[in-house]
């Protein structure tokens, strides 16, 4: 495990794919960014604002293309794990992502949200490895907070201190 206040493997593998830890996501209701509970941290649905912003609106399968959804997918997944590092000071500590649920406001014809929620699922996988397998949902939803397009939230599992 890393010292206090630097990066570990978890975040060195995240760097090496180009991508960084982003602060965590301020609230936008009356709920905190994640929680723990004994060996397990639970986070709030991640929506993907990237310094503040939502960087794209709107339905996927009408003004959001699958692919485009899939990024932002992505970035949610990363703004679940500064959830988690916030209250955990370590990502190294996961041993495991137990659950992914991701909720894709869908255009009433598309039925490709698994697509959208891999993005989450393979950055999971790339950056925690086998850790990082995990049980999921891809649920299709009419709309989201802030009319985002697809939002994450992650259970993980810690290991001993």
């Amino acid at each position: 495990m890393s010292a206090p206040g630097e990066g570990g493997a978890v975040e060195a593998r995240l760097a090496e794919l180009g991508l960084a830890l982003p602060e965590v996501v301020p609230p936008v209701a009356a709920y905190v960014p994640a929680v723990r509970t004994g060996r397990y941290v639970y986070t709030s649905g991640q929506v993907p604002m990237v310094g503040g912003e939502l960087p794209t609106a709107g339905k996927v399968g009408a003004e959001v293309s699958p692919e485009r959804a899939k990024e932002l997918a992505q970035i949610c997944a990363l703004n679940a794990l500064a959830a988690v590092k916030s209250v955990v000071g370590d990502l190294d500590r996961i041993v495991r992502v137990v659950k992914v649920v991701g909720y894709v406001a869908s255009a009433p014809d598309f039925t490709g949200q698994p697509q959208v929620v891999n993005g989450a699922s393979e950055l999971l996988g790339e950056a925690l490895g086998e850790r990082g397998r995990h049980a999921r949902s891809a649920v299709g939803v009419a709309v989201l907070p802030l009319d985002a397009p697809v939002e994450v939230e992650l259970v993980v599992e810690l290991g001993d201190e």
